[in-house]
């Protein structure tokens, strides 16, 4: 992370020789200059008073050391802003602590297990089951064993900020994701995915919903407090972009919503971004 160091502007004074009221006078002036010039030339820092960022991390099994180690990064970068940040960590997050944790957050940030429709498992959505969290069943229950709370607990549930965001980092089936050793979905299915796994947080008050399955979420957050990019421009920005096979999205499931699908190759989807694409970054800070 790189921020633009201040421009202080330098103005130069010729030494006077007059009376003493002149040299008040000349005094008092280059104050003033000085104070605009430092004015003018000071970037505009964004305004992060206000902003609650809630991070959730999930039992993970042998990959949670790593969503633990990223979750503290997000949360030291959001902090570095001004934000007030929130932490919900396994072994101790379960759902009422989540629940609690995410009421009211400009942005929540998931990493943890995906649970999402279509998979192999169920021929019909079950709405308590699937596209939402995976989170301890209990308090201390370790890191291998998950509770699964569906969009009907996010939807029902959970009031965020309005024009929140959410990121879901690391999950399966968020942006279109099969579970390792699974079949390729096809693009019907991804689609299906990426609009289900949206659906619960876009009724829980969010405004876009960003899925980042292998790489990070760093740059997301970046975009969000320093920039006034679109949603869109923000997820064509990301490091991790291909283009090349992009696929757009018109929601189903969220009337309005669109999104887009930008997998490396057929079959690989692991990235996407569905919800209002034209909300900007100045928006989203209150």
């Amino acid at each position: 992370m790189s921020f633009d160091r201040p421009v202080t502007q330098r103005v130069a004074v010729d030494r006077v020789t007059t009376r003493a009221p002149q040299r008040g006078f000349l005094v008092a002036l280059l104050a003033a200059l000085l104070a605009a010039g430092s004015l003018a030339a000071a970037p505009a820092p964004a305004s992060a008073a206000g902003i609650k960022v809630t991070i959730v991390v999930g039992p993970a099994g042998s990959a949670t050391s790593t969503y633990l180690a990223d979750a503290r990064s997000y949360a030291s970068l959001a902090r570095s802003y001004g934000a007030t940040v929130v932490e919900v960590y396994t072994p101790n997050a379960t759902w009422s602590r989540v629940r609690s944790a995410a009421q009211g957050a400009n942005l929540l940030i998931y990493l943890g297990h995906g649970n999402g429709y279509p998979n192999p498992y169920h021929t019909t959505l079950e709405p308590k089951k699937v596209d939402g969290f995976g989170l301890n069943p209990y308090a201390g229950s370790g890191n291998t064993r998950t509770a699964y709370y569906g969009e009907y607990y996010v939807r029902s549930y959970i009031r965020l900020a309005p024009n929140a965001v959410v990121i879901l980092n690391h999950a399966c089936y968020t942006a279109g994701n099969s579970e390792p050793g699974r079949a390729l979905p096809t693009l019907t299915v991804a689609r299906k995915r990426v609009d289900n796994f949206g659906a619960g947080f876009l009724r829980a008050g969010a405004k876009v919903v960003f899925a980042e399955v292998r790489g990070k979420a760093s740059h997301i957050i970046r975009s969000l407090f320093t920039g006034s990019s679109t949603m869109s421009k923000i997820f064509w920005s990301s490091p991790y972009r291909t283009y090349t096979y992009r696929r757009s999205l018109v929601s189903v499931r969220t009337p309005g919503a669109t999104g887009w699908l930008d997998p490396y190759r057929p079959g690989y989807y692991y990235r996407s971004v569905v919800g209002n694409l034209s909300m900007t970054a100045a928006t989203w800070r209150p």
